[in-house]
């Protein structure tokens, strides 16, 4: 009789509970996605087999199953699993955990897993208490987190730790994962007459952006907002009003990885990719004026001189954004993308300046020739006045014919692109007036 009320109440408890909780897979076989990590061979699903786990530090977007796999790892080498949270533990629960996992390796041979969730928010006094025993074996740590580890996490714990991203789930990962709660007799929705489409799925599926756990919640929304004697039938209609708006994640990894493929975008000649990435990093809450100065560097440094329109259209776009904000800017901000991304590209002032200023640090100056130096500064008498500088201005075509740095340099080499091109012959040319004229006048 009390194990019937034990069944009975564990049933109830887990009735009440969300789908998306009710369905966390219970081995590894019904994980879903990171084949990268746990696909044959792979080095995690070796580090499982082999038991050799030691502590990892789990990485990637919300709801790609960070929590989950750490407890199926925890089940996998019949580890105790401690989960907390690194925001809200303090050294003492630390201290707590640390002897608890010491009784329990005496007198049970029993190891322990630590699991802490936000692991980025981990103190450096936190670590001074733990990671002396995460060094000798006696806790095996695994944290997660939405960050970029290398970036976000203390180098303490990366250097004791093995890094996994986890990757968003894929539609067709989804889509089985959607199924399968829709078949489950005991967790999901086996016991009722559930009817989705293909269509809805798959609407479920891209709209969920890889987090299976907000396509669950779309399903169970759309489920339990029927009548619970009748057929349940999911079309995409319902589909559609089940699942909230896609919440955008830009935490600071992604918000340089946006930047990035934005500016690359652009430099890659492709302005509907571009005008993409804009409407992302918009649609997430950045700053117009950091993309508008981003964009004002980009015109200098991938455009320059092979179109000089480039930099004063960037320029007069950040003054824009500046005057008008959004959401009106995002128009003047998706003209200058546009026309940065059709503008033929060079770098070569960019290469030119960068050359230049390694010469300087590097020790290689050079002395400025006599004739060039300011005759107003040169003491009298000494010969340096006007130094035999002959005014360009009087020279054929205007070109100045002498040494103007002392050594053979070349650091500005313009491509045949867009303008440059014309600017490279014009380089050509004053080369060899300089190299085969001598000057006339003064």
């Amino acid at each position: 009789m009390a194990d019937l009320f034990a069944e009975s109440r564990e049933k109830r408890a887990l009735a009440i509970r969300p789908l998306a909780v009710r369905m966390r897979p219970r081995t590894l076989d019904e994980y879903a996605g990171q084949s990268h990590l746990l696909g044959p061979g792979k080095l995690l699903r070796r580090m499982l087999t082999a038991d050799a786990i030691t502590s990892i530090i789990l990485h990637g977007p919300p709801g790609t199953g960070k929590t989950t796999l750490a407890e199926l790892i925890a089940q996998h080498t019949k580890r105790h699993f401690v989960r907390e949270n690194a925001a809200a533990v303090g050294v003492a629960r630390i201290r707590e955990i640390i002897t608890e996992a010491e009784q329990r390796l005496t007198g049970k041979n029993q190891r322990t897993i630590l699991f802490l969730d936000e692991i980025h928010r981990f103190t450096k006094a936190q670590q001074d208490v733990l990671l002396g025993d995460v060094e000798r074996g006696l806790i095996t740590l695994i944290g997660a987190t939405t960050e970029n580890p290398l970036f976000a996490v203390n180098s303490a714990l990366t250097s004791r730790s093995t890094l996994f991203r986890l990757e968003p789930l894929t539609e067709d990962e989804v889509v089985a994962v959607l199924r399968r709660a829709i078949a489950d007799p005991d967790r999901g929705f086996g016991t009722r007459q559930v009817h989705a489409s293909d269509d809805a799925l798959r609407l479920w599926a891209i709209k969920c952006d890889g987090d299976a756990r907000r396509a669950l919640t779309a399903l169970e929304v759309a489920v339990l907002s029927q009548p619970a004697a009748d057929p349940v039938v999911i079309d995409l209609a319902v589909a559609q009003d089940s699942i909230q708006s896609k919440a955008i994640v830009f935490g600071d990894d992604q918000h340089y990885d946006m930047a990035s493929a934005l500016i690359k975008s652009v430099r890659g000649g492709d302005p509907d990719a571009a005008v993409y990435w804009l409407a992302r990093m918009l649609e997430s809450g950045e700053d117009p004026r950091f993309i508008a100065r981003r964009l004002v560097i980009l015109a200098s440094e991938d455009i320059g001189n092979a179109d000089p329109h480039a930099l004063p259209l960037a320029t007069a776009g950040f003054d824009a954004v500046e005057k008008i904000g959004l959401p009106e800017c995002r128009i003047t901000l998706a003209q200058v993308t546009c026309y940065l991304a059709l503008c033929p590209k060079s770098n070569a002032s960019y290469v030119a300046i960068d050359e230049a200023v390694k010469d300087v640090q590097e020790g290689r100056t050079f002395p400025v020739p006599v004739y060039l130096r300011d005759g107003n500064s040169a003491p009298a008498g000494d010969g340096q006045r006007n130094g035999g500088y002959v005014y360009s201005q009087n020279q054929p075509g205007g070109i100045g014919t002498q040494d103007y740095l002392g050594v053979e340099k070349s650091y500005y080499r313009p491509t045949d692109r867009g303008i440059e091109a014309e600017l490279a012959a014009r380089l050509a040319k004053n080369k060899t007036l300089r190299t085969n004229e001598k000057p006339t006048g003064g």
